[in-house]
């Protein structure tokens, strides 16, 4: 959904939506049953959304209470996929990007009900919101990093079908940060393949770092 603001007389498109320019879904469907939602069980299930975005487990208590509201399973999950969803898509925007005014304005144009706003807005731009980024860090996925790498040069003399041969090779070993630890045996002819590319991409990350574009202005 786009919206259009009038300038010098013509329309003009501004920026999207903060959960992007194709409404997901789960919001479309949660958006008719938030006019009819009774408050406080609209806080137990951002309760719930707060300790996953915690990374903790949600309390088994509170839980319970939310099975029990008189509420179908099928509207109870309609409720948190869509409020998970909504609050998720605007965690991921940087603060610097997404200003309270316009989220405010966006849940407006969603139709989410005003009284309920508030409580989005608290959870969005809160004291809690670099706990949740710190947990979303923590918990994303992401391949083992390179904890440290050691080599030593070979020289084999003699293989079983040739009495000299004096050719040099790279044994490394590679240990991760989730403990693995792999070696392997790299010709010189690679070797240096390697040592050419890793300098050519080391001198293109110097030029672009001369663009001005990339250069923070005072």
């Amino acid at each position: 959904m786009a919206r259009e603001r009038a300038s010098s007389g013509l329309p003009m498109m501004d920026d999207s939506l903060f959960v992007g320019p194709r409404i997901p879904d789960e919001i479309k469907r949660m958006i008719p049953h938030l006019t009819s939602i009774d408050k406080a069980l609209f806080r137990k299930i951002l309760q719930v959304i707060i300790s996953v975005f915690e990374g903790k487990v949600p309390d088994n208590g509170l839980l319970q209470e939310l099975q029990s509201d008189a509420v179908t399973e099928e509207t109870l999950s309609c409720l948190y996929a869509g409020l998970y969803c909504l609050l998720r898509s605007a965690l991921r925007l940087p603060q610097t990007s997404l200003k309270p005014d316009r989220f405010k304005s966006d849940l407006t144009e969603l139709k989410v009900p005003g009284e309920l706003i508030p409580d989005l807005s608290s959870i969005v731009f809160g004291e809690k919101r670099s706990a949740f980024d710190a947990a979303a860090l923590k918990n994303r996925n992401h391949l083992p990093s390179l904890d440290s790498l050691r080599w030593r040069v070979d020289v084999a003399i003699s293989t079983s079908s040739l009495s000299r041969v004096l050719e040099p090779s790279v044994l490394m070993e590679m240990k991760l940060s989730d403990g693995k630890i792999h070696t392997f045996e790299v010709p010189l002819s690679k070797f240096h393949e390697l040592r050419y590319n890793v300098a050519y991409v080391l001198k293109e990350m110097e030029e672009v770092e001369k663009k001005n574009i990339l250069k923070i202005q005072d």
